[in-house]
This record gives structure tokens, C-alpha cells and sequence, in this order.
């Protein structure tokens, strides 16, 4: 089933669109899954959100494009809007295709899509697509196009794909930036300064999400400088240095038949329960990222972990809205439907891929609060009605609550 088109979006290349653009033109930054194959995509970019903006080229032109708001500064504030698209599109020929999209789409379904192995629908399914899922166009035939998402490479119908700015817009929406810790221990400050007060160790390949310059100055109300970067602490700031980590682009992909099948042993050699949440019919394939959960783990506590991940620092609402984010998704057909493959679906969640989750559990530091929150979203409460995404807040609308935002 075809998703219903979101009325009255503010479309464009906002951060996460940028910064994709600018994978897409050739920067040497990693991104998980991300669109076109980039020469030098082993070489990740070293730096802090503030060392990316300034590494922006500077566009040539006259008075007119001077005019224009720059992709720089598109970048620092978290907002482009569609006028930008336009530009780009004017400046590479009328009715010809934005490079910076060409290669990307993006599923658009209400339900997970089929991938098969031919363009037809006789033909095998080779694997899945989800909502926020993503890739890169290989070939396009009869209204069918191949693509390739993770390791997942096959045929999925156009009409339940977005392509071009669409793709891109939809890709800002559902993707985000993180930053992965190289340094041995990489002290997390409540300030941007090396005489501030350190609020946490990170470890190396500890990862965290990028809180961008429009989010910063809506939570903090700061610019940043290049040597240091922001990142999301359980719902709070956190500043390092940005000399100890590396930021990628990530948003989530595919899954291969074999994939599930490898997924579903591996759930049943540990014993891992899926239970709390009741199914809705035929269970649907879903996704694992690193991190072991031990044996036994209910979906209370798991679900109150992410929740510690995600809004340990937030009040009560705020955890709240976490937990019923991930069990709208549950109830919804556009994801996996138990609280285990959605907190596990590939992209979705940067606790969960980086083994922080499965730390959290197996050092029991889950907050009274968070086992509440847990048990009454699952019970069915939501203060956030049905969303199903959530974000630090600043640059998008929807419903705010502390310094995350809900739609």
C-alpha cells in the first residue's frame, strides 16, 4: 500500500538533505547506505559540525547568486526550503535532473515493499523495503527500478518509490547525522570548553547523534566553533572535540531474505523475547543491529532502555513520547510490528545499532521514571498521538516537548 502523501511539508535541502547533497557531489564523508558510489568514501571527514560548514566551498557567481542564500548557510541554520531545489534545477538546465538526486530513492509505502529478483511481480522476492528505508538506483525498466540497499539488490514498483527531490526530501526527514568516537576516551562536557564540567566518558566507536546549528541554537541558543561538536545525551547537550571523532550520514535500509532468516536463529538461539505487544497477523521481517540483548530481556525493559538512551534526561512527558513513538511504529504496517525488530530496524535508532542500548540493560541503569514511561506506552498511552518520528528540535514542526520534537 502506497503512503499517503504529507500535506503541507516544508520541503528542500534542510542539514541532513545538505549534507547528503554534498556526498553526492563528491565529499569524502562516509554514509552509511547512502546514495552513489563516491571514490573516496573510505576516507571519512574528521571533524566537527562546525569544521564541515567551514569546509564548504564557496559558489562562484554574480550579484544574483550572491543574493541567494549559500549552501553553507542552508547548512548552519537547518533550513533550505524548496526555492533552493529550484535554483539547482535552473542552474542545470530546464526539466533536467538535480545530480544531487539522481541516484537516490526512497521507499514511499504504508506497508513493507517486496523487493524481487526480475521487474515483475511473478517474479521471487529477494527481500524488503520499510518506511524510512533507502538507496541507490542501479536501472530503471517498465516501471520498475533495481536498486540496491544495504546488501539488499533487487526490483521494487515505482509506484510505491520516491525519486529526485522527493527522495531527497523524504531522505532529510528520516535520516541524521552521528558522530563516532575514535579517541580511547573522549570526555563528553556540559560546555564547549576544556574547563567545563565533564558530564560522561564516551569510549572508542561509542556514537552519538549530531546536534546541528539550527537545533543548538533552539535548545542552547550558542554558535559553535569548529574545533568542538554537539551531540544529543540522553535528551541533553553534550560538547567534544571534534579532533576525536568522525560524523557520518546515516539513514536506514533494506533487509535480504537470508538477513531475516539469520536474524530469526539468532533471536531464537538467545531466547529473545518478542512478546509484550500484541501481533497483527503474519509477523513482518525486522531488523538487527550490533548489540547483544540478553536472554530474557521483556519488552518493558527494553523499550525503557531506549528510552534511557534517547530521553534519559528529559521529564516524564518527555519519556513518554519516546515510548509511544516506538509503539505507534509497532501498530503501524509501515515497520516490523514488535518492539524488538522496530528499536532493532537498521538506521532508526543509534543506541540500538552501537551496542549502548545492550549496555544500558546489562548494567540495569534504567531510571524508575523510564520503566514507567515503558510499561505505559506499552500499555497504550501516548502524548503524541501517532507518531512514529522524533527528533532534537529546532528547524522542523510538530509537537515539542523539552528538546525533542514529535510528528
Amino acid at each position: 500500500m502506497k503512503r499517503d502523501k504529507r500535506e503541507g511539508k516544508k520541503g528542500g535541502l534542510r542539514l541532513a538533505g545538505a549534507v547528503a547533497a554534498l556526498l553526492l557531489a563528491g565529499w569524502g564523508m562516509t554514509a552509511a547506505a547512502a546514495p552513489a558510489a563516491l571514490e573516496e568514501q573510505e576516507e571519512r571527514l574528521s571533524a566537527g559540525v562546525g569544521e564541515i560548514l567551514d569546509a564548504m566551498p564557496e559558489e562562484n557567481g554574480g550579484p544574483e547568486k550572491e543574493e541567494q542564500p549559500s549552501a553553507e548557510e542552508e547548512l548552519r541554520d537547518g533550513t533550505a526550503g524548496e526555492a533552493r531545489m529550484e535554483q539547482r534545477q535552473e542552474e542545470t538546465g530546464s526539466g533536467e535532473e538535480d545530480p544531487l538526486s539522481e541516484d537516490l530513492v526512497m521507499a514511499d509505502v504504508a506497508d513493507v515493499l517486496n523487493v524481487r529478483s526480475a521487474p515483475s511481480e511473478d517474479a521471487e522476492k529477494v527481500g524488503y523495503l520499510y518506511a524510512d528505508c533507502g538507496g541507490t538506483i542501479l536501472e530503471r525498466k517498465d516501471g520498475w527500478t533495481k536498486l540496491e540497499s544495504g546488501d539488499l539488490v533487487g526490483w521494487a514498483k515505482d509506484d510505491y518509490l520516491l525519486f529526485g527531490g522527493d527522495a531527497l526530501e523524504e531522505m532529510e526527514e528520516v535520516g541524521r547525522l552521528v558522530a563516532h568516537v575514535t579517541g580511547e576516551t573522549l570526555r563528553i562536557r556540559k560546555e564547549p570548553s576544556t574547563d567545563a564540567q565533564v558530564m560522561d566518558l564516551a569510549a572508542r566507536g561509542d556514537t552519538y547523534e549530531v546536534v546541528n546549528k539550527a537545533q543548538l541554537r533552539y535548545s542552547d541558543g550558542i554558535e559553535l566553533a569548529a574545533e568542538w561538536a554537539a551531540v544529543d545525551c540522553e535528551g541533553d547537550t553534550g560538547y567534544v572535540s571534534a579532533e576525536y571523532i568522525v560524523v557520518d550520514f546515516e539513514y536506514d535500509h533494506g533487509e535480504t531474505l537470508e538477513e531475516i532468516a539469520a536474524r530469526q536463529q539468532a533471536e531464537k538461539a538467545s531466547s529473545a523475547p518478542a512478546a509484550g505487544t500484541e501481533a497483527k497477523g503474519a509477523a513482518s521481517p525486522g531488523r538487527q543491529n550490533a548489540g547483544g540483548i540478553p536472554a530474557g530481556t521483556n519488552d518493558a525493559t527494553l523499550l525503557a532502555a531506549l528510552i534511557q538512551c534517547e530521553a534519559g534526561s528529559e521529564s516524564y512527558e518527555g519519556k513518554l513520547a519516546v515510548g509511544a513513538v516506538v509503539v505507534n511504529r509497532v501498530k503501524s504496517g509501515s515497520y516490523p510490528n514488535t518492539v524488538y525488530d522496530v528499536i532493532f530496524a537498521s538506521g532508526q535508532f543509534t543506541p540500538a545499532g552501537s551496542g549502548k542500548l545492550a549496555r544500558v540493560i546489562e548494567e540495569g541503569k534504567i531510571s524508575s521514571g523510564c520503566m514507567q514511561a515503558a510499561n505505559e506506552a506499552l500499555s497504550g498511552v501516548t502524548n503524541v498521538g501517532s507518531a512514529t518520528h522524533f527528533r532534537r528540535a529546532g528547524g522542523r514542526d510538530g509537537i515539542v516537548i523539552g528538546n525533542h520534537v514529535f510528528w
